[in-house]
């Protein structure tokens, strides 16, 4: 491709950053002409590196999309209570869209979604990001090849790493669904996505259950204060300690010290053991600076200013006032910390979901039996595996390994063959490669069920979910 897609972004966060980075990467693939974000130094960030003119950065979608038409796409990351409108505007604007998951907070806004982009003919990427990764993508073709017989039972666990589920939804911007969405569709509407493009049929039956039972104020340390730096009596010990979390890095450490990266695994024995020593050492080799003054994720959720101070000293005032700096147990959050789903597909086959925020690392694995062999895959933030046993043999083999990726690629390099799969189908209009708006809307169909079932505590027929989408 000589010429590139022309983008605007409206929403320049963490997401909006990744799909930015591809456009970077390949720019005969994908150019950014546009940009909308309400925080400054987002803004400010995505316009310098994607050298978009002082005309085409807005402060909101609104001011963007109230000019003439200046791109192709529309890339829409906005918080989840923020996709419907910019999406319907967009699609009346003649914007093919690009829209972060999930589509829409409630059923039926995702409903108009999906009814505005068959009256429109346009088309619209939902990024369900782990169907384009190498690891999912052979889970399906084993699944397809008949290797493993009739499918019969698939077990999949979403490990949300405690050190995720602390920051992003205990502290984070998805901690209070009433503020984003439930946790069911805002983390694992990627796995109920899985398991209806593993099956593929339709889900009849849904029940669930879970609840908030940890991050609550009654396990709340005796004398600890509102803010961890304020003097927790148990700072010592305490597991969520902010500072242990965004001063020390120990997320970061855990996750490379699982790895098989010796060179890496040195490095962060060096963060954690020899900090002193490592803080001389930044001064003269340059590089390790970013080592010991980490600013990458999840120390980048601190900064208002990209260009601010990254010390210790810094980031310990920050906490002292930042929602990532509040005691787990007297935080602003109401999602629930651990849920069990299951599922019946209008084939018989059924199916188990686990989501906990207690992992010790982050990541998912699954188990599919079928009539002929049984399937075992990690899909973790340490590396990536998939074995399969076969019954009539007893034999077991190994037929996908992958390391840690050290790249800086997030979800297993799914991000980018999502997008290598967007621009594909916007070139060639073949929408094979990219699921389409009622494919995507499937796995959202099935959380506002799980939500449905696990509130009223009953189990909820689908029928009546999929008539509201047939009626449309």
């Amino acid at each position: 491709m000589n010429t590139p897609i022309k983008a605007v972004l409206m929403g320049a966060g963490n997401r909006g950053m990744t799909y930015g980075s591809y456009a970077l990467e390949y720019p005969n693939k994908l150019k950014f002409v546009a940009v909308a974000e309400p925080i400054k130094r987002r803004r400010e960030k995505f316009a310098q590196l994607h050298h978009i003119s002082k005309d085409n950065i807005f402060d909101d979608w609104e001011e963007l999309l109230a000019q003439n038409k200046l791109a192709d796409v529309a890339v829409i990351c906005t918080q989840d209570q923020m996709h419907t409108r910019p999406t319907l505007s967009a699609l009346e604007k003649g914007y093919e869209i690009l829209l972060e998951k999930p589509m829409a907070h409630t059923l039926e806004d995702c409903l108009k979604i999906v009814k505005k982009v068959e009256e429109t003919g346009r088309i619209l990427g939902v990024c369900h990001v782990l169907r384009y990764t190498d690891f999912f993508n052979k889970v399906n073709e084993i699944i397809e090849s008949g290797r493993l017989g009739k499918i019969m039972n698939i077990t999949h666990r979403e490990n949300v790493a405690w050190y995720h589920y602390s920051h992003s939804y205990v502290r984070g911007e998805w901690a209070n669904r009433e503020k984003s969405s439930p946790m069911i569709l805002a983390k694992c509407c990627h796995d109920l996505d899985l398991l209806y493009w593993f099956v593929k049929d339709l889900p009849a039956k849904i029940c669930s259950t879970g609840s908030l039972s940890y991050f609550i104020e009654e396990n709340a340390p005796e004398g600890a204060p509102k803010y961890c730096v304020e003097g927790c009596p148990i700072e010592e010990s305490c597991l969520y300690y902010a500072p242990r979390i965004y001063i020390d890095i120990e997320p970061i450490i855990q996750i490379v010290q699982r790895s098989n990266k010796r060179f890496y695994k040195f490095l962060m024995k060096l963060r954690k053991d020899h900090v002193k020593f490592l803080t001389y050492l930044s001064k003269i080799i340059p590089p390790l600076k970013r080592l010991r003054y980490w600013r990458d994720w999840p120390v980048n959720y601190l900064y208002e200013d990209e260009e601010e101070d990254y010390s210790d000293e810094i980031k310990r005032r920050i906490l002292k006032s930042s929602p990532y700096g509040k005691c787990v147990y007297q935080s602003d959050n109401n999602v629930v910390d651990h849920q069990l789903v299951q599922i019946e597909f209008s084939n018989g086959l059924t199916a188990n979901l686990t989501m906990h925020g207690f992992s010790e690392s982050e990541g998912r694995t699954l188990r599919i039996d079928g009539t002929k062999g049984t399937l075992k895959g990690e899909f973790m933030s340490y590396g990536e595996n998939i074995t399969i046993f076969d019954h009539y043999t007893g034999k077991e083999e190994i037929v996908f390994q992958k390391e840690l990726d050290v790249s800086g690629a997030q979800h297993g390099g799914g991000d980018y063959k999502l997008l290598d799969a967007f621009i594909k189908t916007l070139t060639t209009r073949e929408t094979a490669s990219l699921t389409n708006a009622r494919e995507a809307i499937e796995s959202h169909i099935m959380a506002f069920a799980v939500d449905e079932a696990r509130l009223q505590q009953k189990m909820v027929n689908m029928d009546i979910y999929h008539k509201k989408l047939n009626d449309i």
